[in-house]
């Protein structure tokens, strides 16, 4: 059995969440923490950009409208708007045999046990290497299209995930949507006209879908939440030797001065 810890953790802003991730990785990284699972929310609703993601993609003034936060990921790949779902995030050793390999051989492991946690909920899903239509053009949006081996319903994205690897470290955290309408991150994204939002925004919700809408009824995170952990446990033989875990005091101190130096300072979010 693998041994790892499980944080259970508190809603929180964007940049707090992000740096709460990476403090983690580090850790985990230089032995100082068990690999970790940590589960969370975000408040208030954020928007993420991947790590290499253009600014330029995002419409500051509806986003300022709407209330909502804006974050850059250490991770790579598109924007997520973060309200009304569940984020995982897992911390590894590069050296842990669920990381051999190349990030896709890596995503497919971790996918068993996320695929195995929501499939105790009820849902039919897939994971499998993704195809992608030639000539198609890539969005601003992560949920418009999955990419190798993510999980979809009905041929729609369920799960959203990013990795990063560094200082001995890999970390992977990804978002399950929970409720709602999934294209509501066109309102924060730019687009020439109101036309070619419209038609975005059709197309991630043909092209994306909640975790509610794949079960036909609703859904709580307690309940995704207490899913996952037991899909880690069956597909990973994972053991929660720390079930009641928070952040060690070092990670929070770390955390802080990521915060401060890079995931709430303005010039990290508007690098690119």
């Amino acid at each position: 059995m693998r041994q790892w810890r499980l944080i259970d953790d508190q809603p929180a802003p964007g940049a707090w969440n992000m740096a709460v991730d990476m403090a983690i990785l580090e850790a985990v990284a230089a032995g100082e923490s068990l690999p970790t699972l940590r589960l969370y929310a975000w408040n208030p609703a954020c928007l993420s950009l991947g790590y290499g993601q253009r600014i330029a993609d995002v419409d500051h003034e509806r986003l300022l409208e709407r209330g909502w936060d804006i974050v850059r990921r250490p991770t790579g790949g598109r924007a997520i708007l973060h309200t009304d779902e569940l984020t995982y995030s897992v911390a590894l050793p590069v050296a842990d045999d669920l990381a051999a390999g190349t990030v896709v051989e890596s995503y497919r492991r971790l996918s068993r046990a996320l695929m195995s946690g929501l499939e105790y909920l009820g849902a039919q899903l897939e994971s499998k290497p993704a195809a992608q239509a030639a000539g198609y053009h890539l969005g601003p949006v992560c949920f418009e299209t999955p990419s190798h081996y993510e999980i979809t319903w009905a041929g729609r994205k369920l799960v959203g995930s990013a990795q990063v690897r560094r200082a001995g470290g890999v970390l992977q955290h990804g978002s399950v949507p929970l409720v709602g309408d999934i294209g509501r991150i066109v309102d924060a994204l730019a687009y020439p006209d109101e036309h070619e939002r419209e038609a975005a925004r059709a197309q991630v919700r043909a092209r994306a879908t909640s975790l509610t809408e794949a079960l036909g009824q609703d859904v709580f995170f307690s309940q995704v939440s207490a899913a996952l952990v037991m899909g880690f446990q069956s597909a990973l033989q994972v053991d929660f030797v720390e079930t009641a875990a928070q952040p060690t005091v070092s990670e929070i101190a770390r955390a802080r001065q990521l915060h401060a130096e890079f995931f709430a300072h303005p010039p990290w979010t508007s690098r690119r």
